[in-house]
């Protein structure tokens, strides 16, 4: 009787063996070609979920696959491990954030391992250990030294809950992304990388970035947002302050063709002349300390009501003699953008037509559809944003929009109010971050020097281990001794930067640390030489803006620094899908665990509970939250870490969403199930010698050549669920084909050997298991990937269509090198022709070889 597959016990016995042989380990010095595979590294929270399954089983069949085709691969893991909710954890337990982090990484670390994954885990790091955090201290000043990094006030996202700055993208329809308050403006010191400096020149490399995702490279140039237009001088009239004259308002614009059609200027709540006139007039600065408590995201203010307080000030306008625009400070207008100032053009900007029918401002247009007549064109609730034609402009009259913007700057340059400009959406890098748990930041305030960084021999700067959480802020800004050193310069007392670094920057390196982790520098040149760029980098698509984009510029402030040479860190980029579950809700509204429901047998679903009806919600990422999740130990120790690999591979197209289906597990198993018993009956077919001839087994040898041939490009395409069907097609073809003759019989025993050489990177411990039990004495691990010979994948017939007067009827296979002749006697003779015919007369037969068949009758 066949031994009965064990999952639990055969993954258990494979994953020793592979460790106690280093079969994961990269090679430092190897005449194999390199090939690096990185999958985004996790945040330890404390259990790994469902898309942490996903996301490393396809970086491990890359892997796994890539040394197969005779790689040296370099696949490395390490853990985000700073950050707000290992504080956050700390409040809730009482625990330091470093006891609480270090346990969630031994755990996670234990049920990555379960996986199967074919990791080199010699080469762990963690961003919170000070092994790593000393050499971003080091890079740190090396940044300062290069003018990368430089301190500045500035009006920042401030989320009062969590008590720390939020970089915009942070912010959620005005909330803070863990928090979920309402965030509020502050002018704060903070610490910035000159990420602008590479604004153009990031831009421009996604041009060569083929191996990126099209929308990842669309999404990072709308982030980077260059726009060309002008800047525009708008001259103030009326004094502020202590009665002097006011400087010149400068705007940027995108669209200095719809100068005639401007009927008010705008300034941020928070420009300098805002701040300024705030002084003197109370409404102001309360309109603006309100405008500060709404929330800052582009979203939230897209949203709001478009309000604004008049200035008392005029700018006269620069084409129009005579004409006022009056100046206010609005609510929509951001800093981060421009100048922090525009010009209002409401027929043609729906915030600007919005807040001007708020004040009973003009509405002029000045761009027409060209089918209107310009006499009687009007704008009515939505303002005209299309291109047209100029009018109600003087001399950009009749012009179409591109010539009336080069018109317009060549107007506003010939009378010195302003020039051509190239603007860019991208703002500095705002890195200070006022939380305990993160990589401090190396400088020393003293009253009398300044700012100055930490001598380099007294790094790293370590965080204290005795600290409080027990008030709200920074526990760093209120530790006893932390803060207070002499200074570096002139020995007096002076203070730490209680800021630590965003954690974005901690994940901007961390490959980079892969090449050459224990190393007593950043990198070694000798590591990054060998093993970067990354060559496949895997991960969510919600990382698509920031952390992608920081690396970049990170990479290339390296190289400034003179510690790689290269530009990009990532050459190609996979962006998976999220795993995705129906969601439950009691009666009163209470998430359910899919766990805690099961079906009523009528379509509907009841609590198992006390039987009560429950309400069955759209399919959705899964969530805490929702509760919508599914354990993967409990998947694991239940059906096998290979089941759930091969289901998170073969249930949808990667890069989409996967739905989980209890159906889906269950046929991931069933097959597994089904290729053990195939393995296991085999007997001792291996002894059997090979024979010449049998249709039977040359027909066999034509399927599974052409899976080899198809699971190899599919690999290469990430195309993993169709690489399953394959593979899964051609194992039901050798169920299903004859074994006969002594052919047959070997020929189902290669295909068996093919079969699990192509399912190895998928399902790596049955695979082993079986393989050793068909006697081969080569491991696994170490064959070479099937290549498949080309004399079976040549066609040999052909089907075509045959078609009655305009319509198919039938198909016919024919041989491939057929003639005409044989393509329309057997057309003829087919019973569906036959009766389409019905005894009518048959005027013509068309035969385009290899196509189609037509028959006239």
């Amino acid at each position: 009787m066949s031994e009965r597959y064990n999952a639990k016990v055969i993954e258990s016995k494979w994953q020793a063996a592979w460790d106690a042989e280093g079969t994961d380990r990269a090679e430092a010095d190897s005449a194999k070609p390199k090939y690096y595979v990185l999958e985004m590294f996790p945040y330890p929270s404390g259990k790994i979920h469902m898309g942490h399954v996903r996301n490393y089983t396809m970086g491990d069949v890359v892997a796994r696959y890539k040394r197969a085709r005779g790689f040296n691969v370099l696949h490395p893991m390490g853990w985000d491990a700073f950050g707000l909710p290992a504080e956050n954890a700390a409040m809730e337990r009482n625990v330091h954030p470093g006891e609480w982090t270090y346990e969630n990484i031994a755990t996670m670390r234990r049920q990555l391992k379960s996986m199967g994954l074919s990791l080199d885990w010699e080469r762990e790091i963690a961003t919170c250990h000070p092994d790593y955090y000393v050499h971003q201290q080091r890079m740190f000043l090396d940044f300062l030294d290069a003018d990368l990094a430089y301190r500045k006030e500035s009006w920042v996202n401030w989320d009062p809950v969590d008590n720390t700055v939020l970089a915009n993208e942070q912010v959620i329809e005005g909330r803070g992304w863990r928090s979920g308050a309402l965030v509020e403006k502050r002018l704060l010191s903070q610490w910035f990388f000159r990420i602008t400096e590479y604004a153009e020149e990031l831009l421009e490399a996604l041009n060569e970035l083929d191996r990126w995702p099209d929308k990842v490279r669309t999404m990072q140039s709308n982030w980077i947002g260059r726009s060309t237009g002008a800047r525009v001088n708008f001259e103030l009239i009326g004094g502020y302050g202590n009665g002097e004259p006011a400087k010149p308002l400068e705007v940027y614009t995108t669209r200095p063709d719809t100068l005639f059609g401007a009927s008010f200027c705008a300034l941020s709540p928070n420009h300098p002349l805002s701040t300024e006139l705030a002084h003197d007039n109370p409404a102001i600065a309360k309109f603006a300390e309100e405008c500060n408590r709404l929330g800052t995201g582009e979203q939230a203010i897209e949203k709001a009501e478009k309000i604004g307080i008049d200035t008392g000030l005029r700018a006269r306008h620069p084409f129009v003699e005579g004409l006022e625009l009056p100046v206010f400070v609005a609510n929509f207008v951001l800093m981060e953008y421009g100048t922090g100032a525009i010009f209002g053009c409401p027929a043609h900007d729906q915030r600007d037509l919005d807040f001007a029918r708020k004040y009973g401002l003009p509405v002029i247009p000045v761009v027409c559809p060209r089918d209107q007549d310009a006499a009687t064109f009007e704008i009515g609730t939505e303002a005209f944003i299309d291109n047209g034609r100029l009018i109600n402009s003087e001399f950009l009259n009749g012009l179409d929009v591109p010539s009336a913007i080069e018109r317009a700057i060549d107007k506003l340059v010939a009378n010195n109010q302003g020039e051509a400009r190239i603007n860019y959406r991208l703002r500095d890098w705002g890195i200070s971050r006022q939380r305990y748990w993160g990589c401090p930041i190396p400088i020393i305030h003293c009253t009398n020097c300044g700012a100055l960084p930490v001598p380099r021999s007294e790094l790293p700067v370590l965080l204290p281990e005795n600290v409080a959480f027990d008030t709200p802020g920074n526990p760093l800004d209120s530790h006893p001794t932390w803060r207070s050193v002499p200074c570096p310069a002139c020995g007096a007392e002076a203070k730490r930067d209680s800021d630590t670094m965003d954690t974005f920057v901690d994940s901007s390196w961390y490959y980079a640390r892969f090449c050459s982790p224990r190393a007593g520098d950043p990198v070694l040149k000798k590591g990054v030489s060998q093993w970067l760029p990354v060559d496949q980098y895997i991960g969510g698509v919600e990382h698509a803006v920031l952390h992608l984009l920081y690396s970049r510029f990170y990479m290339r402030a390296m190289k400034r620094c003179g510690y790689v040479t290269i530009d990009e860190p990532f050459a190609g980029l996979f962006t998976q899908g999220m795993v995705c579950h129906e969601t439950y809700q009691d009666t009163n509204g209470n998430w359910l665990y899919p766990e805690e429901v099961k079906p009523d047998g009528q379509g509907g679903v009841t609590r198992i509970e006390d039987g009560t009806v429950v309400t069955v919600g759209r399919s959705v990422s899964m969530s805490k939250s929702k509760r919508n999740v599914v354990d993967p130990e409990e998947i694991i120790e239940s059906y096998g870490a290979d089941t759930a690999r091969l289901f998170m591979l073969s249930d949808s197209p990667p890069e989409r969403d996967l739905e989980w289906s209890d159906t889906g597990i269950k046929g991931a198993w069933r097959f597994l199930g089904t290729l053990w018993r195939m393995v296991e009956e085999l007997g001792t077919v291996a002894s059997v010698p090979a024979a010449s001839g049998g249709e039977g087994a040359s027909d066999m040898q034509r399927s599974i050549h052409s899976a080899i041939a198809g699971v190899t490009g599919d690999l290469e395409k990430f195309h993993f669920n169709r690489a399953v069907a394959r593979i899964r097609q051609l194992t039901n073809e050798l169920a299903e084909g004859a074994r006969k003759t002594p052919d047959e019989q070997m020929t189902y025993r290669v295909g068996l050997e093919i079969v699990l050489r192509l399912l190895a990177p998928m399902t790596p411990h049955i695979c082993a298991e079986l393989w050793s039990r068909l006697g081969r004495e080569e491991k696994l691990l170490a064959m070479p990937w099937p290549e498949a010979d080309e004399k079976y994948l040549q066609q040999k017939t052909v089907i075509l269509p045959v078609q009655v007067n305009g319509k198919k009827r039938a198909t016919i296979e024919l041989p491939l090198d057929h003639d005409n002749s044989i393509a329309e006697v057997t057309a003829l003779a087919h019973e569906g022709v036959q009766r389409a015919i019905s005894g009518k007369e048959v005027r013509k037969v068309i035969v385009i070889p290899g196509k189609i068949v037509n028959v006239v009758a």
